[in-house]
């Protein structure tokens, strides 16, 4: 449990970093309030739309008797809703980081140098940074579409689904949006996404402590656009422990499959 604490403690240093450094933070509030006002139109036109879609999708419920029909319908279309959200928490960091790519890869290289050490540099064009970055942020998304769907499944289990389910989707939610955030600082290392996702699984409590408080934060309107400086910076703060620790592996040149330096060339 203690790991919990640790990774919300990177979470209060990245912010108290862009604090003291208010040029970084003054920059990196544009590519959310882009991002935001874009979800924000989506989320709305979700919940008026939600009600209509659990009616279509359960015509069976139709011939059901006061009140269980309406407390079917309503316990779905608050899970729609939910669903809504877990999917916009994950993809609107995904979205921020790629609209933002060239100056939070900028503010994790900032944050490197100010904590000594080395500084690396992925030594890529910004086309190739941004392919990469799209690319992995589409498997990351896949694979929250996945959790995401069982997640929806079980929540037509009485209780559990309205309980239990919710719970573990912000866990899930959590420990991505954690990945999503640590990556600025690892491509630059040139750990793949699946040596990351290892790395962050080697740690789960580390990555929930992160991640889960930021997730619960972002459901808060504009909330989410004041702490991405400072999350980026908390996630390379996080990252320079992680990489530094004898027990995670170390990134691999996917074309020799050979220990690369951090920072390789991947062209």
């Amino acid at each position: 449990m203690r790991d919990l604490g640790v990774g919300f403690g990177y979470l209060v240093k990245g912010q108290r970093w862009v604090g003291g450094h208010g040029r970084w933070f003054g920059f990196g509030l544009l590519p959310g309030l882009v991002t935001l006002v874009l979800y924000a139109g989506a989320l709305v036109g979700l919940a008026y739309g939600a009600d209509d879609l659990t009616a279509w999708a359960t015509p069976f419920a139709d011939d059901w008797d006061s009140p269980w029909r309406g407390l079917f319908r309503d316990s779905l279309t608050a899970l729609v809703f939910v669903f809504g959200l877990f999917l916009a928490v994950i993809t609107f960091t995904a979205v921020t980081l790629l609209v933002g790519q060239p100056f939070y890869e900028s503010l994790s290289e900032a944050v490197d140098r100010s904590e000594g050490g080395e500084v690396p540099e992925s030594g890529l064009p910004l086309w190739r940074e941004l392919w990469i970055s799209a690319r992995d942020s589409l498997r990351v998304l896949a694979r929250v579409v996945l959790y995401g769907l069982l997640l929806f499944a079980f929540g037509f289990v009485p209780v559990v689904g309205q309980t239990v389910v919710p719970a573990i989707g912000f866990c899930v939610s959590g420990f991505f949006l954690a990945e999503e955030l640590s990556a600025v600082a690892l491509q630059r290392r040139g750990v793949e996404l699946r040596q990351r996702l290892g790395m962050l699984r080697g740690r789960r409590l580390l990555t929930l402590g992160f991640g889960l408080p930021l997730t619960l934060a972002f459901l808060v309107p504009f909330v989410a656009v004041f702490l991405m400086p400072g999350a980026v910076a908390g996630a390379t703060l996080m990252v320079r422990d992680l990489v530094d620790d004898p027990q995670e592996p170390e990134p691999v040149d996917p074309a020799t499959r050979a220990p690369a330096p951090y920072g390789f060339n991947k062209d």
